[in-house]
């Protein structure tokens, strides 16, 4: 797998107008990765943060192919600073680590039959233990910071619209493995819903004695 931190250029209207339509920002990621002919962009994560005191736009990108940033069109005026490296994570059972997650945990109403947002605290850091009972780690601590909504319009192949409203909530804390091979799995193909909208990527950074 591959890291990759751009930071986009935060006078470019294009990255001010992307960093507050995350779909689009997806879209603009995956021009960096093979497309379908070459065998396609792989899993692709990311999480996009911006910075309110001096306005600065980041964004975490992790892909199980190495990208060409160079690739993404207006590549000059859209990002300002790229970094990349190869990403080959030390496993071992039991192993503590600091995480940060942005998730949009959901759960299906039984009137209905639909998902919504999960928006009580509690039953959000719940949804994430559970999460962590199958996807091979034990939470330890975790503070749950609800973000807000997630709005964006979606275009469709006929050219029409629709709007989609994803409710964010990011997640810090310690974590424990429990099952190497399905923590790892999990590392790779992120946590919950929403993917394409800057959710799921579990990002990790080891406990320094």
């Amino acid at each position: 797998m591959y890291l990759s931190l751009l930071t986009l250029n935060s006078r470019s209207k294009r990255a001010l107008t992307e960093s507050s339509r995350p779909y689009e920002l997806h879209r603009s990621l995956l021009k960096a990765f093979p497309d379908a002919a070459d065998g396609g962009p792989g899993r692709v994560l990311f999480r996009l943060d911006v910075n309110e005191q001096t306005g600065s736009i980041s964004t975490l990108i992790q892909s199980e192919k190495k990208p060409l940033w160079t690739r993404i069109n207006g590549y000059a005026s859209f990002v300002t600073e790229c970094k990349c490296k190869e990403f080959k994570p030390a496993l071992s059972l039991d192993q503590i680590f600091r995480f940060r997650l942005r998730a949009n945990p959901t759960k299906r109403m039984k009137s209905t039959g639909k998902r919504e947002g999960i928006l009580n605290t509690t039953e959000q850091v719940e949804w994430l233990r559970k999460k962590g009972m199958n996807n091979g780690f034990e939470i330890i601590d975790v503070i749950a910071l609800d973000e807000g909504f997630v709005k964006d319009k979606l275009t469709d192949t006929d050219n029409t619209g629709h709007n989609t409203n994803m409710f964010s909530v990011r997640f810090d804390g310690l974590l424990k493995v429990t099952d190497v091979d399905v923590f790892y799995s999990t590392l790779r193909s992120g946590i919950g819903s929403a993917k394409g909208f800057g959710f799921g990527l579990l990002s990790i950074a080891p406990i320094k004695e």
